[in-house]
């Protein structure tokens, strides 16, 4: 896999080993229709425990006033699937995936799961290529000022509780469709959000929560709010 460049720019970091960044680009999609392996699965897991790490140890010193309760809802608010979808879509990501013709036909350059894996995935490739320190400067280029105003906001990203604040009177009528898909390990679900007859977004996640909260995350951004 080569062309990968313009996403280094828009990383900032340049791998003294391509192919790390070319694993974490790998669905598995990919590797299981021509034998290109590894995916970048493992790189996600260890993408993963680096983005805890680094956002718990900022908001550990950052926030000294705070609670362990409100770090870990401070961080859970900032480091989440949908989180990680939007900084992934931020960057351009989705373009530079390798997914099998099944993937590309069915959108999978933009399917949420799919990039936020990916982002750890990355997260995962430039702390093995360049170490704790530039993975540590990766993260906080594109987290810090979420976090910061997360923690000035607190509640922000409760999307189904900002979405009744914005409806009102009206917030009783809010009704949320779940629907999931695929194998229990792997589950993907996609709630519709609703009042009355008039649907007002749709979002999908790894859980019915998840799933739920990006549909009201949707439907705040056609409102406008």
């Amino acid at each position: 896999m080569t062309g990968n460049g313009g996403l280094e720019s828009a990383l900032e970091y340049r791998f003294r080993d391509p192919g790390h960044l070319d694993q974490a680009l790998r669905h598995r999609s990919w590797v299981a229709e021509t034998g290109d392996g590894p995916s970048n699965e493992r790189l996600e897991f260890l993408g993963d425990t680096i983005l805890q790490l680094v956002v718990t140890d900022f908001i550990f010193h950052e926030y000294p006033c705070l609670s362990e309760g409100q770090m870990a809802k401070l961080r859970a608010s900032v480091v989440n699937r949908d989180v990680l979808h939007r900084m992934a879509d931020g960057l351009g990501l989705g373009r530079y995936l390798a997914l099998d013709k099944g993937e590309e036909a069915t959108g999978g350059r933009s399917k949420p799961s799919i990039l936020a894996d990916a982002m750890e995935a990355v997260i995962g490739a430039v702390y093995l290529d360049g170490g704790l320190d530039v993975a540590r400067d990766l993260v906080m280029r594109i987290w810090e000022e979420r976090i910061t105003t997360e923690a000035e906001s607190p509640g922000r990203s409760d999307y189904k509780s900002r979405l009744n604040v914005e409806l009102g009177s009206a917030a009783h009528e809010v009704r949320y469709t779940v629907t999931g898909a695929g194998p229990d390990h792997e589950r993907l679900f996609t709630a519709r959000v609703s009042v009355g007859d008039e649907e007002l977004g749709s979002g999908s996640g790894r859980s019915k929560r998840e799933a739920e909260q990006s549909a009201a995350r949707q439907a705040l951004n056609e409102l406008g709010a």
